[in-house]
């Protein structure tokens, strides 16, 4: 079954150095959706072991089974319009509409 359009939550304003955590999630999808976060239109990197990611100056977790986005202290950089993208290999990708967030 292709994945529904998928809900996301994303705050509209956060506070520099907070945690914030966004979800996306659709629950038709069989198999179940992977998530993948976007920001202004560019994906997001999965953060892995290496030190690539520390190169990049990630300062986010995303997991792409559970739809998380996890900033553990965001900053003025994070700020920015971001949607989610759901996909299980079945029919189209779903998107959920953008939404910004303003640190």
């Amino acid at each position: 079954v292709a994945p529904t359009t998928p809900i996301c939550e994303v705050p509209s304003s956060a506070m520099t150095g907070t945690v914030v955590e966004m979800s996306c999630k659709e629950t038709e999808g069989s198999p179940p959706s992977e998530y993948q976060w976007y920001k202004n239109g560019v994906a997001l990197l999965e953060k892995t072991g290496t030190g690539s990611a520390k190169a990049a100056n990630i300062t986010y977790t995303m997991n792409k089974k559970s739809g998380t986005l996890l900033f553990n202290t965001v900053s003025k950089n994070d700020t920015g319009e971001y949607f989610c993208e759901a996909s299980n290999g079945i029919g189209l990708s779903q998107k959920c509409s953008v939404k910004r967030m303003q640190v």
